[in-house]
């Protein structure tokens, strides 16, 4: 294995892009590039960030040397992964979608979407936090964008089913937290086709850029 195919084992591992990777060293995404397809090697500095970033020794990096066992036990520790943070906030967003449709069913308050709209904003910042001061951000932004799509569409959206039908029948109260029948089945119909097949359709424009980012 070249230095070339152990930058790009490393990157992959990490889970982040080429474009990442030379936003963290400071040098362009077409740098890695050539480093990765050995039409050129990264210079001692940037030998020594890479090092420093991916928690490798220089010498596992120039010349294949693994390190000790400890040493990767000394660079495992206090790492924080974006991945954990994507899921609490994923957490807290299902908990207020549950909330807010709980709140709803028990006093018919219009609150409850506020309530709901809280929790996904708490639940946003956490993910936020971990894209922030975490690691593996590509793999928890791809994760989160999938699951929280499905959570977090559903309550604006059918506020905005909600309020249309309303503004039709008169029922100005209908602001929920999940989609009323006032009118038929075909509206109802209309809007979870429309639900899902927006879903489906941003999930599959993240998996295909992660796919697309994994080939460079």
């Amino acid at each position: 294995m070249t230095m070339a195919d152990r930058i790009q084992a490393l990157r992959k591992a990490k889970g982040i892009s080429q474009e990442e990777l030379a936003d963290h060293i400071g040098v362009s995404r077409q740098a890695v590039s050539k480093w990765e397809s050995e039409q050129s090697s990264p210079d001692l500095e940037k030998v020594i960030l890479l090092s420093d970033y991916f928690e490798v020794t220089t010498d596992y990096l120039l010349k294949g040397i693994e390190q000790k066992a400890d040493s990767k036990e000394k660079c495992g520790q206090g790492g924080q992964d974006a991945r954990i943070y994507a899921a609490g906030g994923t957490s807290v967003n299902v908990i207020g979608l549950v909330t807010a449709a709980m709140v709803w069913l028990e006093e018919q308050a219009q609150g409850s979407v506020a309530i709901g709209l809280i929790f996904f904003a708490i639940g946003c910042l956490l993910y936020a936090i971990g894209q922030f001061v975490g690691e593996n951000k590509t793999s928890a932004r791809k994760w989160f964008i999938a699951v929280n799509v499905w959570i977090v569409l559903l309550m604006p959206a059918s506020c905005i089913f909600n309020m249309m039908q309303g503004i039709a029948g008169g029922h100005w109260w209908a602001v929920s937290p999940f989609p009323q029948m006032y009118r038929s089945f075909a509206a109802m119909g209309m809007f979870w086709l429309c639900y899902i097949g927006i879903c489906i359709f941003m999930d599959t424009m993240v998996f295909a850029r992660d796919r697309k980012t994994k080939n460079n």
